[in-house]
């Protein structure tokens, strides 16, 4: 038998195992129920190889800052205004438990992605897929990931709702909040430095203004205030699809899946920067923070309690009069 004979005996041979896009490609499965497991499986990936260890480093980064700043003792602020003086370690060891805070949230949604509507086909009904399917589908992924997955409470609403990757983008949201937070107290103490707050001095990673020489912008502090844009805005449009459902399906699945991994990715760059470009980096401007407390009349609240409000006010008033600081 020549090649040709042998290449035409193997198309013969294939030609009665034809698979059908259908009734073979497609065996058990549906649209419907594929990509809100996709969906699930992709989220929980990102959340667990990406930004879980991002705001865990974030996290360590923070409690380390806090250590070398421990001696530290500068003003507190409300309203953008002086109020009670205030260790800096606390500052930023705040920072610290807000994201870690943040990562509990993060962490209390992995049982509810970890629950895959595959095997509910069309609309949730499980029509043409075996008897178990759903169960053993997830029984024999589960054996090739370190995850436990598990079928839904009901396959009808895992397919007709989006409500867990909503929650999820809602914890997004809720921890890019978190990191403009910090990126916002960072740069407004970075600011000045000689007119302004001037209390920390981030590290210079830009040659600076084109055209004011020795002016350093807080870069990083910006960037990540408009990655926390972004995020904000996938969370609306993700919300928007969400409320897409209508009777047995969500029909706006490819954008909720395309803005949910882009916010994972955005917010794992984002505290990963924040770590390693912003906190880890920054100095402490020691003798302008002892300036500014020196002279604050905010001091005096410590004695309300002995000689009331009225006598305390008082005495700041005097003290300006006389040497123009509360203390020498």
């Amino acid at each position: 038998m020549n090649m040709n004979e042998v290449i035409a005996s193997v198309v013969k041979q294939q030609s009665n195992l034809d698979l059908h896009p259908n009734d073979h490609i497609n065996l058990s499965q549906s649209s419907n129920d594929v990509i809100p497991t996709a969906i699930h499986l992709s989220a929980l990936h990102h959340l667990d190889k990406s930004l879980l260890p991002a705001l865990h480093h974030l996290h360590t980064r923070c409690t380390r800052k806090s250590a070398e700043v421990a001696e530290i003792i500068k003003m507190g602020r409300t309203h953008l205004m002086d109020a009670l003086p205030m260790r800096m370690e606390d500052e930023v060891r705040a920072w610290g438990i807000q994201i870690q805070q943040a990562k509990r949230r993060l962490e209390s949604l992995r049982n509810e992605l970890m629950k895959l509507p595959q095997g509910g086909t069309a609309i949730g009904s499980g029509l043409n897929a075996p008897r178990g399917f759903s169960r053993r589908f997830c029984t024999h992924l589960s054996s090739m990931t370190t995850y436990h997955l598990s079928p839904p409470d009901s396959s009808f609403a895992a397919q007709a709702c989006q409500d867990t990757a909503l929650a999820l983008s809602g914890e997004l949201k809720a921890t890019a909040t978190a990191l403009l937070k910090i990126a916002e107290d960072l740069r407004w103490m970075n600011s000045g430095p000689y007119a302004g707050l001037g209390e920390i001095s981030l590290p210079a990673l830009q040659p600076g203004s084109s055209i004011m020489p020795g002016k350093v912008n807080p870069v990083i502090p910006e960037a990540i205030i408009m990655a926390v844009g972004q995020v904000n805005g996938n969370d609306a449009s993700i919300t928007f699809c969400a409320q897409r459902g209508n009777f047995q399906l969500n029909t706006a699945l490819p954008l909720i899946a395309f803005n949910l991994l882009q916010s994972l990715d955005i917010l794992s760059n984002a505290a990963h920067t924040l770590s390693d470009k912003a906190i880890a980096g920054f100095t402490v401007n020691e003798d302008k923070i002892k300036q500014s407390l020196r002279k604050n009349p905010i001091l005096v609240t410590a004695l309300n309690p002995v000689i009331g409000y009225e006598k305390a006010a008082q005495i700041v008033k005097k003290a300006y009069e006389r040497i123009g600081t509360l203390l020498r």
